[in-house]
């Protein structure tokens, strides 16, 4: 796994290891360093090649004056910017129409607000000449803490930063505008990071052992109303391309389970209201029956019905699984969340809560904000749950504060029915034994992969994640992700 640490954390970090006898003129010239040769990268090499470098006040502004000395020193042609003196628009155009790269050295991690002045101006100039920018630690105008970018921002082709990646590498619109990011080593000792990026080595992909039968990764799916009854069968087929031995489909009355079963998948009916949801007695039912189980999956379809809602906080209190909540089932749990003390109190396996934005509105009783890992963080401890905070950059918080960012979800997920999918993942490495956290971790990236290798990002729906699961498993079980860059 990749450390992630906040900028104050990086500063605190720069701090120690000055005072452990690193100057920071050292640290300076090595990270100036690391820039200048990545920049030779990006060139293919260095005759004939021009690049133009604008450099702020600060330590950034040092590194890319450290880098654009190398640069000379090696053949390249430099026109070299500084804040400090005032930057000419007129001769920074006529300089970026013939560079073959631009590097952004004007503000770092630390910066808040917008860019002003010849900042704002020098940020237009590099979008306006179409060439590639290579960003010193983070694009100027995007915060190092969240991501957020107020007005104007470098948008850089690729990012080199030190010793780790900042969360506004991590969270849009700063993940964009950072473009490939790469981690250089200058010698700074991070400590003992709570936060971090999960790498397809860490992954935690079970397989079938020669002794294992269908029950011994056994996973019970509840969910489904009227009209609702496919979210379920979603979030089971997920957990059966997963692995999971035996998926059976908890569906309210007889005439869904009817018609909802076939192919692989059991159903089940449960008790049912009059309206066709989830009655309060189902919760008994299912738990006579989960003994057989290695997992619950709670919540795709299920409707607000205040029966169904009674289900839910019973089962959540007392099914001594590891259970994965979604949708309907969350919307239970923020009316009373009582069920979580229960089910703490009970010594029950840590609960995951795989909320988006507005489930976790209503769980936290507040917006995420620009602080996705706070939030979920915060949830987690006040829940006691492990929260998987769906969105660009989810984030998968445990209650102790570890967290893990996933980089491989997008906009291709933007679609109905992927959530449930996710469910079904996750449920499924569960049912395998995997613990909470890590199913969690593991089951967001996969299921990011997953719609990268379905293809066809901007029509993709949710069965498509399902058929490209069996392929994805298989190729990231190898330890290396083939669609990384």
């Amino acid at each position: 796994m990749q450390p992630v640490v906040t900028p104050t954390e990086m500063a605190e970090a720069d701090r120690r290891a000055i005072a452990g006898g690193t100057p920071e003129a050292v640290l300076v010239e090595r990270a100036g360093s690391a820039v200048a040769h990545h920049a030779l990268r990006m060139l293919g090499g260095s005759y004939g090649r021009r690049v133009v470098v604008v450099c702020g006040k600060g330590n950034n502004g040092a590194d890319g004056v450290v880098a654009a000395r190398e640069l000379g020193a090696r053949g390249v042609g430099v026109d070299l910017y500084a804040l400090a003196d005032g930057v000419d628009a007129s001769a920074l155009t006529r300089s970026l129409a013939r560079a073959h790269l631009a590097i952004d050295a004007m503000f770092g991690t630390g910066f808040r607000g917008s860019l002003t002045g010849d900042a704002a101006a020098g940020a237009a100039a590099f979008a306006d000449a179409h060439v590639s920018v290579l960003a010193v630690d983070i694009p100027s105008g995007v915060d190092g803490a969240t991501g957020a970018v107020e007005g104007d921002a470098v948008r850089a082709r690729e990012t080199i930063c030190f010793a780790a990646r900042k969360p506004g590498l991590l969270f849009e619109p700063g993940r964009t505008h950072a473009g490939r990011v790469h981690v250089a080593d200058i010698g700074i000792p991070i400590g003992t990071p709570r936060v971090w990026v999960l790498e397809a080595a860490d992954l935690w992909l079970p397989q079938r052992a020669p002794t294992d039968h269908k029950w011994s990764a056994g996973l019970l799916v509840v969910g489904g109303s009227t009209g609702m009854i496919g979210a379920p069968l979603m979030a089971a087929r997920a957990a059966a391309r997963t692995g999971a031995g035996m998926v059976v489909c908890g569906l309210p009355g007889r005439a869904a389970a009817a018609q909802a079963s076939g192919e692989e998948i059991v159903t089940r009916a449960l008790p049912t209201t009059a309206d066709g949801a989830l009655d309060a007695d189902a919760a008994g039912e299912v738990l006579k029956d989960i003994a057989r189980f290695r997992a619950l999956a709670l919540g795709p379809g299920l409707g607000r019905d205040g029966a169904t809602q009674l289900a839910v906080r019973k089962l959540v209190a007392e099914c001594p699984h590891p259970i994965v909540v979604d949708a309907d089932g969350l919307n239970a749990l923020a009316a009373d969340p009582g069920a979580f003390d229960a089910r703490h109190a009970a010594g029950h396996p840590t609960a995951i809560l795989t909320p988006h934005a507005g489930e976790y509105a209503r769980l936290a009783g507040r917006e995420v904000g620009p602080d996705r890992v706070g939030a979920a963080c915060e949830l987690a401890a006040r829940l006691q749950a492990i929260v998987l905070l769906k969105g660009p950059g989810t984030v998968v918080a445990a209650p102790d504060g570890d967290a893990i960012i996933n980089t491989t979800d997008g906009p291709a997920l933007a679609t109905a029915g992927t959530g449930d999918v996710l469910t079904g993942v996750v449920g499924g490495l569960l049912a395998h034994g995997v613990d909470p956290f890590h199913a969690a971790a593991t089951g967001a990236y996969v299921h990011g992969r997953a719609a990268t290798a379905a293809g066809h990002p901007d029509e993709l729906v949710a069965s498509d994640l399902i058929e490209a699961l069996p392929r994805t498993l298989e190729r990231l079980r190898s330890g290396r992700d083939p669609w990384e860059g």
